[in-house]
């Protein structure tokens, strides 16, 4: 990610807001990854907006936190969980698992076939262009 939006981030309290409803939204299990019995925490999908939005919120633990906002410490055998959230039914969990397979697809082979089978309509498309993840 960007540091304009870990600055951004960071300076966001207003998150704690949605995290009783994101919390069972996601039954207390890291959206992407599905860890449970683990620290939780609010992660906006970028575009970050200027006022938080739920739909742009989802909770992640601190394994998956770590390296989406530091990519050169990604373990890609860690984003293999991605095979199940980039179904999700919960749009931002599904472009941030898109775009994190776009990104791992550039180093390592096996993302590729997964994302032959995903399907993204117009405006999907537009908001995983936006996600960077650098």
């Amino acid at each position: 990610m960007s540091r304009g939006h870990a600055r951004h981030y960071e300076g966001h309290h207003g998150l704690s807001v949605f995290g009783k409803d994101l919390v069972r939204r996601c039954s207390a299990h890291c959206e992407l990854c599905d860890a449970q019995g683990v620290k939780l925490s609010v992660f906006e999908v970028p575009p970050v907006l200027t006022e938080p939005d739920y739909d742009h919120c989802i909770m992640i633990c601190d394994t998956c936190q770590k390296q989406i906002m530091r990519p050169r410490l990604i373990d890609h055998n860690h984003w293999r969980c991605l095979n199940n959230s980039i179904w999700s039914e919960v749009t931002p969990v599904k472009m941030l698992s898109v775009a994190m397979l776009r990104y791992i697809n550039q180093q390592h082979a096996w993302p590729g076939a997964l994302l032959e089978q995903v399907y993204l309509d117009a405006d999907e498309e537009s908001w995983v262009e936006q996600i960077e993840i650098c």
